[in-house]
């Protein structure tokens, strides 16, 4: 099969949101099918060194060369700038000629646009992973032309491992979400001892963007959840650090959260590409991470894609509870919590029997979020 896929690679080419899509390519590469990817978002290139939005695509093409080229995918990728609709890489006739003639388009997250194709590719999947915030957006009026988008599919998968079963309040409005996960690459996460003394950690933005409304009920980010578990170092005697963005607005209490035992560390400086978010998340005793609120309000089953990537690696991971638990093992290698006093035992735990929760993590990735395990799922779906 010949397989598109979209990302926002260009756009954000840091750290974890590059593996987001990259996995996707070369599970569904390792199958043996031919793998494109494309970037055509509409949006105007960011530029991170100077810190804003600009009509110059230069920083966005030289991050994209030096990811593919580093995956052996140097002529298998195509982007397409915002400003101008130009574009770069394998160029416009391989854009159009695949989306005419090709077997597959996985829209992750949204992240295609699609302008003005001959669209005629054989299959349009469209894989959510922002579940509750995504189907809100489908809903509630805001963009009418995103809806539109969203719904021109042939089908939907999403992260929410409970979309669309009784206790989740996600509005389904006659679409089929079918469950699906985070494809790893097992090869790209070698399990490695953890370093003596290394930190628990995560990778998170204080808050991504306001809370959306649903029928009354405010949905919203990490800023809600954490502020529930400020004391964690402090009652778990754990070294925590976290590579925390500045969230919506610039509102990351830092000051505050160092005061109360916090290793805030700026993911720009730790974790600026993929080898650098690697080598962080092998350099952490495991993860210690919360969920958006709107995630675990609507107990949407959603389990993270970092923590998919700290399981590979035999790091044991606690994270709040979303209701995914109810989808994947939980006790060893990836345990859940809901309160303070569930978060300071998961830590404890995985503490002291460390070398039985790192073999559960890794035989969870094995199982459950292995590359070729994951894309294969996905077409036999459709």
């Amino acid at each position: 099969m010949r397989i598109i896929v979209t990302g926002l690679v260009g756009q954000y080419p840091f750290g974890g949101v590059i593996w987001d899509y990259l996995q996707y390519l070369l599970g569904f590469r390792d199958l043996g099918h031919e793998v494109l990817y494309l970037e055509d978002s509409g949006a105007w290139p960011y530029d991170p060194e100077a810190g804003t939005i600009t009509d110059d695509c230069s920083f966005a093409l030289k991050s994209l060369h030096k990811i593919f080229g580093d995956f052996d995918l140097a002529s298998s990728w195509v982007y397409r700038n915002g400003a101008d609709g130009k574009f770069h890489g394998a160029g416009e006739k391989v854009a159009r000629d695949w989306l005419r003639h090709g077997d597959l388009l996985v829209n992750v997250s949204s992240a295609g646009w699609l302008r003005d194709y001959d669209l005629r590719v054989g299959h349009k999947m469209f894989i959510d992973g922002d579940p509750m915030f995504c189907q809100i957006g489908l809903l509630d009026g805001s963009d009418p032309l995103y809806a539109g988008r969203l719904r021109d599919h042939d089908s939907h998968f999403t992260f929410g491992l409970s979309v669309g079963q009784p206790g989740c309040p996600v509005p389904v409005d006659g679409i089929t979400w079918k469950p699906t996960v985070q494809p790893v690459v097992l090869e790209q996460w070698p399990q490695t001892p953890a370093p003596h003394e290394a930190p628990w950690t995560t990778v998170m933005n204080w808050a991504s963007y306001k809370p959306k409304i649903w029928e009354g009920h405010p949905y919203g980010q990490k800023d809600l959840e954490f502020g529930k578990y400020t004391d964690l170092p402090k009652m778990s005697q754990a070294h925590l650090r976290i590579a925390m963005g500045l969230g919506v607005d610039g509102k990351r209490p830092a000051e505050k959260l160092k005061m109360l035992g916090w290793d805030l560390v700026e993911p720009q400086e730790v974790v600026p590409d993929h080898q650098a978010y690697r080598r962080f998340l092998q350099n952490s005793r495991g993860e210690w991470s919360v969920a958006k609120h709107g995630y675990v309000a609507a107990q949407t089953g959603w389990f993270s894609c970092r923590s998919a990537c700290y399981l590979a690696l035999g790091r044991p991971v606690v994270v709040e509870e979303t209701g995914w638990s109810r989808h994947l093992p939980s006790g060893k290698g990836a345990i859940p919590f809901s309160t303070m006093a569930e978060a300071v035992e998961g830590l404890k735990q995985a503490s002291l029997d460390y070398s039985s929760h790192s073999k559960a993590a890794r035989s969870i990735a094995q199982e459950y979020f292995e590359a070729k395990k994951v894309c294969q799922d996905l077409i036999r779906q459709i």
